[in-house]
């Protein structure tokens, strides 16, 4: 079976790293006895997979992970077992058996939104994005070159919390947050406020031409 894990990451917990979150979430299954399918070999390990790894600092209301698991008890059980176990500031909020054959989260990924907890400029905001191109140097591990992020932007607007975007994340093209903001600022010519927070509130992939949410994905476990 084919799990769909999704989780908040909240307070100090936006603190811990990606690999330390992937340790910590092999102990909760233990701890909430889940009954894990593993690899085979020399070292076995819990057959789970990440989707877009989440930035250290940075908030969130719509993490995930796949989950193989040999059997379970229904989703409400499931979650309440879990988060038994969680810590402060992680918290699961479903748990969906996915269709035979969907692909896992990590390589369906295609989109993510971000609310930027500040207060913007709603017209500056929209002189920003009314730019027929935005380019930015954007810097890898190997090398940097200028890329033109405005294709990259799905969407983008203040609300009464801040700034919310929908950007291109995954493998096919991947904007963090921070450079739209940057670039925002430059354009602007004022410096980064340095208070920003700055909070992941879901992933998408693609089902045709639209983008759907990951938990859209699968259907909740019912047993009576």
């Amino acid at each position: 079976m084919k799990i769909r894990v999704r989780f908040s990451k909240q307070g100090m917990m936006k603190f811990i790293g990606h690999l330390d979150m992937v340790r910590y979430f092999q102990k909760v299954h233990r701890r909430a006895d889940l009954d894990v399918v593993y690899s085979e070999g020399f070292s076995p390990h819990q057959k789970m997979s990440f989707a877009s790894p989440l930035s250290v600092g940075l908030l969130s209301r719509g993490e995930y992970y796949d989950l193989e698991v040999a059997s379970s008890m229904s989703s409400k059980e499931m979650i309440q077992r879990m988060n038994e176990q969680n810590v402060e500031g992680v918290e699961v909020l479903s748990f969906k058996l996915l269709p035979d054959g969907a692909k896992n989260c990590m390589s369906i990924v295609a989109a993510a939104d971000y609310l930027v907890h500040g207060n913007f400029n709603a017209e500056k905001v929209q002189d920003f994005l009314s730019q027929k191109e935005i380019q930015v140097l954007k810097k890898t591990k190997k090398s940097e070159k200028i890329v033109d992020i405005r294709p990259m932007i799905y969407e983008m607007n203040t609300t009464d919390e801040g700034l919310y975007m929908k950007v291109a994340q995954g493998s096919a093209a991947n904007l963090k947050p921070d450079l739209v903001i940057r670039s925002l600022f430059d354009f602007m010519n004022e410096e980064v406020p340095g208070n920003i927070v700055y909070e992941r509130l879901d992933m998408y992939c693609l089902e045709g031409e639209q983008l759907i949410s990951l938990d859209a994905v699968g259907e909740e476990i019912i047993k009576h």
